[in-house]
């Protein structure tokens, strides 16, 4: 018998074999149950989730032989046959090759009948986005009133190209993305059965290759066997894949927290060498920020290899770091080659640094050319002292005097998402206060209130770094309290999303009534997909 490839062998044959998408198998096991079906149901998610596999998963579950029930035999011929593919009452539709209405009438021509061998006469459209409007304009009257032997299952990667009176007429499952965690299991489950040897690290590798799809997994794992012989083998895989290895992630902190210029961009000549993915490497350094901030913000110690590095960076330059990362993998697509675009991040990595009491950051020189001067120090040296941070209250008179420097204002009087403004907060510090109300202004300290779902931005550090911009604020120490709960009135941040989505409905409104818009997506049977409203 040939080879057959992972991903078509393992493909799970019942409610029990799928993976990572338990929200969906407890609802359609339940209604099989339970004799509580619906005539049209609707699965989405991104390539490689389960979707096709669920909806035959259900199919079968309709005409076993044995009766309705969310356990088919998998042995009489019904189940035989939907297993091979070529179950006669089980249509199988692919819409990106069948855009047409005569396509879509020519298939429902033959709903009225009743099914040949099966229970049910199952239409399995996938990628049913692709279909144009009339055609779900045929399909439409069909999901309107269908017969009672029929049931549509649809299937879409981009179910907001989907008409809405479609999708009020569909039982909707929004399958997720499978975790990594839950990938790399599965993947050591798999090749366990296989008997193929494999370590930590190649798995993990793959997981996140596989960007949420288990299908994508699995094939990564049927190329990675052909190319390590046999064995899986985390430096080959990664070599395969292009991907960054975890020693290559520490080696590049500690050149950044060493400041070591020649050995950091020796580390990018061997990665460029070796032709690894520059992104993904940018994308791992991210996930590393990612992993100290969310230590500092909780106050623990990241785990594994990271566990060392919050004493070498501080929290400042961690979100700063994070932020160059994520515009320097949006902006690689503009550089000359991958590695120009690489090697500016790490350019900036170096040279950008967080702007920290006591430090000059007034341009320098008579021509206002608007240079920044920044203390050179070692990355152990980023992090403000204690005494910087922690600043308590003796003389607060000033919370109603006169401006304290050229271009403040006093921190009274105004709404609050105007008071924050002109504090110069940065990273973490900047979101609480976005995230905050002000709830009590007196002489001797400052009451906010932080939305809960925001609690974990809150530490110390961050009390700290509130008390010492406070202070700068106001001329005087000023004690800062934070308290979290559940705040009803708009918050700076959610009054910006209000104010955006108010804009985005404008402009939607406006093209919408336009003349000749309308008259475009007329002509050519178009669709308004997205608007981006002016700057001004």
């Amino acid at each position: 018998m040939s080879y057959q490839v992972l991903a078509r062998k393992y493909r799970p044959r019942s409610f029990d074999d799928v993976v990572g998408q338990e929200h969906a198998v407890r609802a359609l096991v339940n209604a099989l149950d339970k004799d509580r079906l619906h005539h049209a149901y609707l699965f989405t998610g991104t390539r490689g989730t389960g979707k096709t596999t669920i909806a035959r998963i259900l199919a079968n579950c309709l005409n076993c032989e044995q009766g309705v029930s969310s356990s088919p035999c998998g042995e009489c011929e019904s189940c035989s046959e939907i297993i091979e593919g070529r179950f006669i009452d089980l249509i199988e539709v692919d819409a990106a090759s069948r855009t047409g209405v005569d396509d879509t009438r020519d298939l429902l021509n033959n709903v009225q009948y009743l099914p040949t061998r099966g229970r049910f006469k199952v239409y399995l459209i996938d990628e049913v986005h692709m279909l144009s409007t009339s055609s779900f304009n045929a399909l439409l009257k069909t999901l309107e009133e269908p017969p009672p032997h029929v049931k549509f299952l649809l299937a879409t990667t981009n179910p907001q190209k989907v008409p809405l009176t479609v999708l009020s007429r569909c039982l909707q499952f929004n399958l997720k993305n499978i975790l990594p965690d839950v990938i790399t299991e599965h993947l050591r489950s798999v090749l366990t059965h296989e008997a193929v040897e494999s370590d930590d690290v190649s798995l993990n590798v793959i997981a996140r290759a596989a960007d949420g799809s288990l299908r994508d997994a699995l094939s990564i794992a049927d190329q990675a066997v052909s190319y390590c012989g046999g064995s899986l083998e985390g430096d080959r895989v990664a070599e395969m894949l292009g991907t960054v290895r975890a020693d290559e992630v520490t080696r590049l902190l500690d050149t950044l927290a060493d400041r070591d210029r020649i050995a950091l961009f020796k580390c990018s000549n061997e990665l460029a060498s070796r032709s690894a993915d520059l992104a993904d490497v940018l994308d791992n350094l991210q996930r590393a920020f990612h992993e100290l901030a969310m230590a500092y913000a909780t106050d623990t110690k990241p785990e594994g290899d990271l566990q060392n590095y919050t004493d070498r960076f501080s929290a400042q330059w961690i979100q700063l770091a994070y932020q160059t990362c994520l515009m320097g993998g949006r902006d690689m697509q503009y550089a000359p080659d991958p590695k120009v675009g690489f090697e500016m991040t790490m350019i900036r990595l170096l040279d950008f640094e967080p702007a920290y009491e006591g430090v000059d950051t007034t341009p320098s020189g008579s021509g206002g050319n608007g240079s920044v001067e920044v203390t050179e120090d070692s990355g152990a040296q980023r992090q403000p002292s204690k005494k910087q941070r922690k600043t308590k209250v003796t003389d607060t008179k000033a919370m109603d005097s006169a401006p304290i420097a050229s271009g403040q204002a006093p921190l009274k009087g105004a709404p609050w998402h105007e008071r924050i403004e002109d504090i110069p907060a940065t990273g973490v510090t900047a979101m609480i206060l976005e995230h905050s109300n002000l709830v009590a202004l007196t002489e001797d300290r400052i009451e906010l209130l932080l939305d809960e779902s925001h609690d974990m931005l809150y530490n110390d550090t961050q009390q700290g770094h509130l008390e010492e911009i406070f202070a700068e604020r106001i001329g005087k120490p000023v004690e800062v309290v934070v308290t979290t709960g559940t705040i009803v009135e708009e918050t700076p941040a959610s009054r910006k999303q209000r104010l955006a989505q108010e804009r985005l409905d404008v402009a939607e409104s406006a093209l919408r009534k336009d003349e000749n818009v309308r008259s475009l997506m007329s002509e050519f049977d178009g669709r308004l997909d997205a608007v981006q409203p002016r700057s001004d």
